[in-house]
């Protein structure tokens, strides 16, 4: 890849990458930072990327540095946060949005990033499949888990109501 092709990547899909990444996080100062890492990772490595594949390269990469700083975060948890998830209570809602929103929090990282590229990116199980480094009956297995999750979760009536 050139200088020239590794710039028409960016400007082709780094709003592409950063609403995939925002959607994941929700915050967009990580979503900014991890954007930028991938986009450094990718630059690293231009000379060897086939500038035909730099969105899979790209979104590859973004996906590979949105879990490592998942699983980092793991490890490190805010006094703030932990002191309002003691406190919380279970309430009934009835705003389908936030549901969805909690029930996707609740499935496991992989299950979260392929069912989010297949349902809000529109990306194909191919596509996937190359981004993530899954085979695409992988990931045809875990959208369907994840969807069979959130069905049950959203499907229960003291949730919703």
């Amino acid at each position: 890849m050139t200088v020239d092709e590794y710039n028409d990547c960016v400007k082709q899909y780094s709003d592409n990458v950063y609403r995939f990444i925002l959607k994941n996080i929700r915050d967009k100062d990580k979503a900014s930072d991890i954007v930028q890492d991938a986009y450094e990772r990718m630059w690293r490595h231009h000379e060897n990327v086939d500038s035909a594949k730099g969105k899979s390269y790209l979104f590859s990469t973004a996906y590979h540095v949105l879990i490592d700083h998942t699983r980092r975060e793991k490890h490190s948890v805010r006094m703030e946060e932990a002191d309002l998830q003691e406190h919380a209570h279970e309430r009934q809602y009835s705003d389908l949005q936030e549901i969805l929103h909690q029930a996707l929090e609740k499935l496991p990282e992989d299950q979260k990033m392929v069912v989010m590229m297949r349902d809000y990116e529109g990306y194909s199980y191919e596509e996937i499949g190359e981004i993530t480094g899954l085979s695409e009956s992988q990931v045809k297995v875990y959208i369907y888990r994840a969807r069979v999750f959130l069905r049950n979760y959203i499907g229960k009536m003291e949730v919703v109501v």
